[in-house]
């Protein structure tokens, strides 16, 4: 992990969260990459979140932080899933929004700067929590486009969340509304819907995408369809049943206000 003497003392504006798992042939060039990125946008921190890797990903993370002082490591005994690699990576962020991407390279991070130019500019009147990559240009076999396609057409049609690519790993998220969202494996996927449950909004926005550029994809149409099935099932449940009151109005007593407590004596 990045020492706090190396660690730059500046509050960063944004926190970037990057779950992997033996990515040792993307992560060390994946990270300078984040850094050039994001170097317009002021103080900013790296969270690499090494969720168990069994390949180098340990070793080319050590070295990387040697010369990068605003890389922060995560590392998981073993191996927990994307879910909670990411719950994790902001857990131990500082900023007040988090940007997430994939630890495999395909997401470019020169798109970050304009999900965050996109939140700068936003009205707070229009209570955006959630800014999620759509993306153009698929660099994926022909069998996760159609799969990919298939999952947001199906999750669309039931949540209704009016977000075209759940599964872009790039996201620009509010801290503190991303703690607030209920927990589950696999509930990365869900984030539109989550979000919108709990009253914020969401926006997508157009981002590149890259052919992987080393090592093997975790993912596949077997250990995604059924998972997901179930998951969807469980997150229809949570928008049926949650309710989120919202207070009109709050009068405090002046009396009350005025009483000493036994703190105040």
């Amino acid at each position: 992990m990045a020492t706090p003497d190396n660690h730059s003392s500046l509050k960063p504006l944004l926190s970037v969260v990057v779950p992997v798992h033996n990515e040792a042939a993307n992560i060390g060039a994946l990270v300078a990459e984040i850094s050039h990125a994001m170097t317009e946008l002021g103080a900013f921190e790296i969270i690499v979140v090494n969720d168990g890797s069994t390949d180098e990903t340990g070793q080319v993370l050590a070295q990387a932080a040697q010369s990068d002082a605003q890389l922060i490591v995560v590392t998981h005994a073993t191996n927990f899933g994307q879910s909670a690699a990411l719950l994790s990576g902001v857990r131990a962020a500082s900023a007040a929004w988090i940007a997430t991407l994939d630890g495999d390279g395909q997401n470019d991070p020169a798109d970050i700067p304009g999900l965050w130019r996109r939140l700068q500019s936003a009205d707070p009147g229009e209570n955006l929590k959630l800014i999620a990559g759509h993306r153009q240009d698929r660099r994926d076999s022909w069998v996760r486009r159609v799969s990919s396609k298939i999952a947001n057409g199906v999750r669309g049609g039931l949540l209704g969340d009016g977000t075209p690519d759940t599964g872009c790993g790039l996201k620009l998220i509010e801290r503190k509304t991303f703690l607030e969202l209920p927990y589950f494996d696999h509930f990365h996927r869900f984030f539109p819907a989550l979000v919108q449950r709990a009253g914020g909004r969401v926006e997508s926005v157009p981002v590149g995408h890259r052919p992987r550029g080393g090592g093997q994809s975790h993912y596949g149409v077997g250990n995604r369809l059924w998972a997901g099935i179930v998951d969807l099932i469980g997150v229809l449940w949570l928008k049926r049943r949650g309710r989120f009151p919202q207070a009109r109005d709050i009068t405090i007593s002046q009396l009350s206000k005025n009483e000493e407590t036994p703190d105040d004596r």
